[in-house]
């Protein structure tokens, strides 16, 4: 399983040791900004990139509203990846964005 946090939970939560943002939007709406050192792999390449992921890592899973890192928090935590899921997405979001 895993929790829903709020995007202010979440600002806090991200500067800790061994936390990182994982966005699951696409290309397109990651260029209009996201959350400062966020890690980028969309939705549709999640799978073929779980590597490229830490299992002793917390991940804090982004997307536009919620849904879509609902998703990927409930597949990611069936494989044994701790994560948060940001309730909201980016369209709650009101910390900095690069």
């Amino acid at each position: 399983m895993f929790e829903n946090i709020l995007p202010t939970q979440a600002d806090a939560l991200r500067h800790e040791a061994n936390v990182e943002v994982l966005d699951v939007r696409e290309a397109h709406e990651v260029a209009a900004g996201k959350i400062p050192n966020a890690r980028h792999i969309p939705l549709g390449q999640l799978f073929a990139r779980l590597n490229e992921l830490d299992p002793n890592k917390t991940y804090i899973v982004v997307c536009h509203s919620g849904g879509r890192s609902a998703l990927a928090c409930e597949w990611l935590s069936e494989r044994g990846f701790h994560v948060k899921n940001m309730v909201g997405g980016m369209m709650s979001w009101e910390g900095e964005v690069e």
